[in-house]
Parts: C-alpha cells; structure tokens; sequence
C-alpha cells in the first residue's frame, strides 16, 4: 500500500458544550478522520453560549504520561479552578494531541432571526464542501418509539433533519458508555451498533 495516498477529505463535526456532541468528536477522532483530512469544528449558537460554564468534556493530557493520544481524547468533566473554559479550543486541543498531523479549523457562527440551527448547518457544510458531517445525538426511548416533537424544521430533531437534508454523508452519533461502543444513523444505516 506504499506510495497510495488516500484523498483528503473534509470533515465537519458539529459541537457544542454537552455530552453528545463530544462523543461525536472521539467517534470522529477514532473512526472517521485520518492525518490528511481537514477537520471542521463547527458551533453555532449566540455569542455568550461559545464558552462552558461547567467544566471542560475532555481531560488535559497528563504532563506524565508518554503519548497525550490517550488521555486527550477520553470524556471526563475535569473543573477549571473557577475559570471559564472555552470548549472549542478544547475540543481542537484534542484532536491536535490525536492527530497531531491533521488541519483542525473551529468555526462559529450565530443564529440570525428566523433562522434554524439545522439550516446553518446545512449552509455551512455546503459552502465548504463537506465530504462527511458528524453530529452527537441524544435519543431517550420515548423519542424513539413516538419520533421527536422537538428541536429542528418539520418536528425532526437536528441530528435527524441533517441526516435527510445533507448533500454529504452525515452520520448521528450516539455514545454508549466508555467502552460500550457508538450507536451510529445515517440515510442507509438506521441504529447501527459500532463497537469501540
């Protein structure tokens, strides 16, 4: 396989301050992106949400250890001595100590009035040219069995209207405990168990 290069691709993954989103990023990390892709970290919410109040999704790599790789991309809320941290520069530190050969961009955008959030997600990945849009999914069994009545255009969640409306690939993401594995959808794939 020597001297084949795969082609670069570009990935966005869709990130906010919360559990799900964060699975999506260390599914990304671990079975998405490879060392010649671009990563895309995308939030889009109003200016005072871009920073978490609760702590930081990933642990810091610790200064001990031999490889940051291992520590950088496991989920942990580690609390910032009073400091407010900003979770994208996390989120980016993480893929860098992962991947530490892969271009990770972050990108914010605001919500405009009358504007849905799936919507700018969707303008974004197209004026980027997205080859594959991961985004974190919460999903209790009420939503389902009856479908979720909240959240993005035409009583679909986000994750959801992403899925059907995306001119790329894009792939909700359900994390499923530490070890347990992922719980992945997709237009061609619907509940798809990937193991960790």
């Amino acid at each position: 396989m020597e001297g084949r290069s795969v082609a670069a691709r570009k990935v966005m993954v869709v990130a906010d301050p919360t559990h799900e989103s964060a699975g999506a990023l260390q599914f990304a990390l671990s079975h998405a992106v490879v060392e010649n892709d671009t990563l895309i970290i995308f939030h889009v919410g109003n200016h005072n949400a871009w920073t978490n109040p609760f702590g930081v999704f990933f642990r810091k790599p610790n200064a001990n250890s031999g490889s940051g790789a291992t520590t950088s991309t496991s989920l942990a809320a580690e609390g910032g001595a009073g400091r407010v941290v900003d979770f994208l520069d996390t989120m980016k530190q993480a893929c860098m100590a992962a991947q530490p050969k892969m271009k990770v961009v972050v990108e914010k955008a605001e919500l405009v009035d009358g504007k849905d959030k799936a919507a700018v997600i969707l303008a974004q990945s197209t004026a980027h040219k997205i080859d594959l849009l991961i985004v974190g999914q919460r999903r209790s069994l009420s939503n389902a069995i009856l479908g979720s009545r909240r959240g993005s255009l035409r009583g679909l969640d986000t994750a959801d209207y992403l899925i059907l409306n995306s001119k790329c690939t894009c792939v909700a993401v359900q994390k499923k405990g530490q070890k347990a594995g992922y719980l992945l959808s997709s237009k061609t794939l619907k509940n798809f168990w990937l193991l960790a």
